[in-house]
């Protein structure tokens, strides 16, 4: 009945739709009525902002995923990859570098811990969109840049956070 591609496209970009209809219904009750019933309605309206926003980072973080090779799990302060070739299991406060890689086809983030084996994720593999709220819990990653290179992937690997000697996750 509904295409499938539409059915990708909604759910690639479903915090931000629910976001703006959160929105839109909260601006009609709030022009449309007061006292407190009205003060709820803009809530709703900033609260349906708020969120429509934040979709909007995710649907661009979540492009191609589910795609591609293995598996991704964010679980309890831990990332796993399992892959058809490789994959490991990082910490999150062990973690001490996260790179973009776009060499590869498709590009991988590289999650480095301690003296382990580098972990090199598929942006497209499934369940890959849990690494946005991993990743977002990185103290000074500038998730503008993360975004822009997941879209504009360049052609060398690419730094994007390192953790300093003085700082630990946790």
């Amino acid at each position: 009945m509904i295409r499938p591609e539409l059915i990708v496209l909604a759910r690639r970009w479903r915090e931000s739709i629910v976001g703006a209809g959160l929105a839109l219904l909260g601006l009609w009750v709030g022009l449309s009525s007061s006292g407190l019933l009205g003060v709820l309605g803009w809530i709703a309206f900033a609260a349906g902002l708020a969120l429509a926003a934040a979709g909007i980072q995710r649907a661009r973080f979540r492009d191609g995923a589910g795609e591609g090779p293995g598996i991704v799990t964010v679980t309890e302060g831990q990332i796993a990859y399992f892959g058809p070739l490789d994959g490991g299991v990082v910490a999150m406060d062990l973690l001490s570098e996260l790179s973009f890689d776009p060499r590869s086809s498709p590009p991988v983030w590289v999650l480095r811990h301690g003296g382990g084996k580098a972990v090199h994720i598929p942006v497209t593999a499934t369940g890959a969109e849990a690494l946005f709220d991993a990743f977002e819990q990185l103290p000074g990653l500038d998730m503008q840049r993360l975004l822009a290179l997941r879209e504009q992937p360049g052609t060398s690997p690419v730094s994007l956070w390192r953790v300093s000697s003085t700082l630990r996750l946790g």
